[in-house]
């Protein structure tokens, strides 16, 4: 079984949430998974919240992340990948990241990023694992083609932080979990578990857990925008229609980074 609940955006909303092109929350046991599929143009950041995922793309890579990694794929000019269920019940996001138009037809990668790996900062009640960027002076030791912040924060009962944010940045949070968060001012209304925020401009972000007794959960996520078109065909995202045409021909013939689909 599979399910999937996409939180990002149409395309009317690329301009806005420019560099990033969705978020999908996903739960997957088997016999179910994600088989053999294509990309181009941009990457993935698959982040397990539950279980695990097996990889494995038609290049001869293959790998598993577990609770708590990262598989960072960057689909370039071309991928073909599975991604399968390790356990019974599995949870996890995929955040889709353009590719300015320079890197779209790169030769194609996948990055394992394991817990273990990403350094966390603390300061009095809250908790952040960099995955990547910068948080209270803690920097992650992984490159993004795409400058940017994927950052997991736990606020414990009556606590508060701030984020510093590049003012151009587009921003973001999801919450994992916790229905008493309060995001950008004091007093703004309590969002739910499972809930989108969009910041406006600025160069800060500020979050408080008004709840008594529940930690508060949420990714903070942030990027420079590419300030380029984009237009999206299902798992290809280009910068064209004759982009997009062109990758379809290549992949229903084999050719240009999609040789091994034949």
């Amino acid at each position: 079984m599979v399910s999937l609940d996409k939180e990002l955006p149409s395309e009317s909303d690329h301009e806005l949430l420019d560099p990033f092109v969705s978020l999908a929350e996903f739960s997957v046991s088997p016999p179910g998974g994600f088989r053999d599929h294509p990309h181009r143009g941009f990457e993935s950041v698959t982040y397990m919240l539950e279980g695990g995922l097996i990889h494995q793309d038609f290049n001869g890579n293959k790998g598993t992340v577990h609770e708590g990694d990262v598989l960072w794929t960057t689909a370039g000019r071309g991928i073909i990948h599975s991604e399968m269920p390790k356990e019974h019940t599995n949870i996890g996001l995929q955040l889709w990241v353009n590719l300015p138009s320079s890197d779209k037809m790169i030769d194609p990668a996948n990055v394992e990023i394991s817990s273990s790996e990403m350094p966390v900062a603390y300061e009095e009640g809250v908790e952040v694992k960099v995955i990547a960027g910068v948080s209270m002076g803690v920097q992650s030791p992984f490159y993004t083609r795409i400058p940017m912040m994927f950052l997991d924060i736990t606020l414990q009962p009556r606590s508060q932080t701030q984020q510093t944010i590049p003012e151009s940045w587009t921003a973001f949070a999801y919450v994992l979990d916790g229905n008493e968060g309060v995001f950008g001012s004091s007093d703004s209304y309590a969002v739910q578990a499972h809930t989108l925020v969009v910041f406006g401009t600025g160069d800060e972000v500020s979050v408080w857990n008004t709840s008594n007794y529940r930690p508060l959960r949420f990714l903070l996520i942030a990027g420079e925008p590419i300030g380029e078109s984009v237009v999206q065909h299902g798992p290809f995202v280009m910068n064209t229609q004759a982009e997009i045409d062109r990758t379809i021909w290549d992949y229903r013939n084999g050719q240009n980074g999609f040789e091994m689909a034949k």
